[in-house]
């Protein structure tokens, strides 16, 4: 039987595309296809990857024409953890001191969530694993953490530049959310350095 593992929130799918590639049972909970408020998990999930929606969160939301909406951000973080608590309820046995999840993850670029969630037990920057760019990121949760390799960064945040590097190496079967900020999506997406070393620690 395949290893299952919940991409919430997945948007194109880039975290756990090194799962997808070594054929896990991989299931991309995100609009327009899944509705996380909807989404009832199986009962034998291996891992599971959350990345819900920054934009309430942000530390770049200086220019937004209506104020935060940190209640409306939080349903959606809120639902993650009840997918992953539900997952973890689930025991081997009566006597079990562990659950059947192996991990869980949740990320959030460097934000306004650590004062709801506390601080962040791994913490990293693209360039942290081999992509040229800037974006502190965060992660909570139950997980090995992946080793990083750093490079010297040279290109500072995300620009147009990098955007097209992006949309130049997207495989094929990735997946753009419709109605969906081109732009915004690919600044969003998680890099491939780091999907890849989470992964090899995380199998």
């Amino acid at each position: 039987m395949k290893k299952i593992i919940l991409d919430l929130c997945g948007g194109t799918g880039n975290w756990s595309f090194p799962y997808k590639k070594e054929d896990y049972d991989v299931r991309i909970i995100t609009l327009p296809y899944w509705n996380i408020f909807d989404f009832q998990p199986p009962t034998n999930v291996y891992g599971i990857l959350a990345a819900p929606p920054c934009t309430q969160f942000s530390n770049a939301r200086t220019n937004a024409k209506n104020p935060r909406d940190l209640k409306g951000g939080m349903e959606v973080v809120k639902r993650c953890l009840e997918i992953i608590h539900e997952c973890m309820y689930i025991l081997p046995s009566n006597t079990s001191r562990k659950p059947t999840l192996k991990f869980w993850a949740l990320e959030n670029p460097n934000g306004m969530l650590k004062y709801f969630l506390g601080k962040p037990v791994f913490e990293f920057n693209p360039y942290d694993f081999g992509d040229d760019y800037k974006k502190k990121t965060h992660l909570w949760g139950w997980f090995n953490e992946p080793k990083k390799n750093p490079i010297l960064c040279k290109k500072g945040k995300f620009d147009r530049t990098l955007m097209k590097d992006f949309i130049n190496k997207l495989p094929k079967d990735y997946i753009i959310p419709e109605g969906s900020n081109r732009r915004q999506c690919f600044r969003s997406m998680t890099p491939s350095g780091f999907a890849e070393a989470f992964f090899q620690a995380n199998k």
